[in-house]
């Protein structure tokens, strides 16, 4: 299946039909077209079955959008199926299945399959492709509808696009691997590599967390249950539990806005963590940069942002030039109509969380995603968590799959923000602070290197001639660092460096001079 290509599925049914019947008529037809049900861009039906229990829900189980046709539109489509007088009789088609599937354009890749109550097809059809009359829902979700089926990808230069990043949005949008991550420098790499590449605090879990997660272990037969961690979370940040919803990671929270929010015009600030682009592009949407500038320190300027833009994605601390914005610089984003999204995965290693906007209700369309896993180490229990107005948690919530969090990311979730956590957090910060200093001061002697100097996260940002060179020279010394190309607006000559303790920064440091000795020879 090509990247512009989506796959519909048509779904009819008799008043009634359940959940679990039109589920299994899906994955039965998808299996014979080879599709396993993460395959599915949408299910498609007539308007007259939208509000129907079973094929909303089967959207829903799905977590996909719910296409919902005219009966006149379908009506115009030409299906191959064998007729049905019912639906002939009430829609004026043969297949409501095939024409809901084929009302995109596209080809029939299953024709219509039966089950006692409902039919089903599936069709593939062009990235972008929708049909005249269309429109998604997901569960009743009004205030906050459904992204639209996927449209090709671009990239479109605002106001600070740099000249170099300006030239051909398709270009920008394939100049940078939007899926590489930290870890793929680690990856395979055996014992006695030292990780500067992943910014998770070294040292973690602490012992008492290991001992918190292995006692819910006896708790596995048992389905999770979310209740008490949310409402911890809650209470940490004064919030009311409607505005809290829990996630696999902040991750998962980035798929979960790109495909429960629509946005006419979703722009997302850069340099920072590319996932949030990479799953607005994967849930159809042309995605707009704002791309600050090493000129002005890596810093947001509002008046960047277009005007128009109904969705704005920034970090803060930023990943990777680990630039803290002001508060009410980011607050200043809102607008009526606009969803505000700040990933503060990283504003737990800021002393005090000076300019976090978490806990915060009077900024409207505010949506704040934070992590756990940086601050604990639990990179490999998945747990972060979204706080925004109800009615948005609940548009999340629907796309999202049942039981996205473990028990033992459950748990771990209500111990680390519990008081005496937050207040191991908070040291915490400020060692990472000491030890940045020391990191930054040791950089500043090399003629070789620019530091990023506002550097406020638990990693900094630094340019160096030749630094892939650097970069491969640095591994094989025994240290791994993130390579910058790979984030929008960074080029071939920036590094990430993670914080660590003044002795690993001290064989760092050597080692860097011996890599930039040997690169400049």
């Amino acid at each position: 299946m090509g990247e512009s290509e989506q796959v519909i599925v048509g779904v009819g049914g008799r008043a009634g039909v359940g959940v679990e019947e039109v589920c299994d008529l899906v994955e039965e037809t998808l299996g014979r077209a080879g599709l396993a049900a993460g395959a599915v861009s949408a299910l498609a039906t007539v308007a007259a079955k939208a509000g129907e229990p079973g094929i909303a829900g089967a959207a829903e189980r799905f977590g996909v959008p719910l296409l919902t046709y005219a009966a006149e539109d379908l009506a115009r489509v030409a299906v191959p199926g064998p007729p049905s007088a019912a639906a002939a009789a009430a829609v004026d088609t043969p297949s409501v299945a095939e024409a809901a599937a084929l009302a995109g354009g596209g080809e029939l890749l299953v024709p219509k399959r039966k089950s006692p109550s409902a039919t089903c097809a599936v069709a593939r059809v062009p990235g972008g492709a929708r049909g005249a009359g269309a429109s998604a829902d997901a569960a009743g979700a009004s205030a906050f509808p459904l992204a639209s089926p996927p449209a090709s990808p671009s990239a479109s230069p605002s106001a600070s696009v740099s000249p170099s990043a300006a030239a051909g949005a398709a270009a920008s949008v394939e100049a940078h691997d939007l899926r590489h991550h930290g870890d793929a420098e680690v990856v395979d790499a055996g014992a006695g590599l030292v990780d500067l590449a992943v910014n998770v605090r070294s040292d973690t879990p602490p012992a008492w967390l290991k001992e918190r997660i292995a006692g819910s272990l006896d708790s596995l037969a048992a389905y999770p249950d979310g209740r008490a961690a949310r409402a911890a979370v809650a209470a940490r940040h004064g919030l009311p539990v409607e505005r809290v919803l829990l996630t696999s990671g902040a991750a998962e929270a980035f798929v979960l806005i790109a495909r429960a929010l629509a946005a006419v015009r979703p722009v997302v600030v850069h340099p920072q963590f590319t996932e949030p682009e990479a799953a607005l592009r994967d849930a159809g949407h042309e995605v707009d940069r704002v791309l600050l500038r090493e000129e002005d320190g890596f810093r947001l300027d509002p008046a960047a942002v277009p005007e128009d833009a109904d969705l704005v994605v920034v970090g803060n601390p930023t990943n990777p030039t680990s630039v803290l914005h002001p508060a009410a610089v980011l607050a200043s984003l809102a607008r009526p109509g606009r969803v505000l999204v700040v990933d503060e995965a990283f504003m737990d290693a800021v002393p005090g969380e000076r300019e976090a906007l978490a806990g915060r209700t009077d900024v409207p369309g505010l949506v704040v995603l934070r992590s756990l896993t940086k601050t604990w180490g639990l990179a490999g229990l998945r747990i972060g968590y979204v706080l925004a107005e109800p009615e948005v948690i609940a548009a999340l919530e629907r796309v999202q799959p049942l039981w996205p969090v473990s028990t033992p990311a459950l748990v771990a979730a209500e111990a680390c923000v519990s008081p005496a956590a937050l207040a191991e957090a908070e040291d915490a910060a400020r060692r990472i602070a000491v030890d940045r200093a020391h990191l930054l001061a040791g950089l500043a002697e090399f003629e070789e290197v620019l530091s990023v100097g506002a550097a406020e996260a638990s990693f900094v940002l630094i340019r160096v001639r030749r630094a892939a060179e650097v970069r491969l020279r640095l591994r094989a010394m025994g240290f791994a660092v993130r390579r910058g190309d790979t984030f929008p607006g960074l080029g071939p000559d920036w590094l990430r460096v993670a914080v660590r303790d003044r002795g690993t920064t001290g064989r760092f440091l050597q080692a860097l001079d011996a890599a930039l000795a040997l690169t400049t020879r």
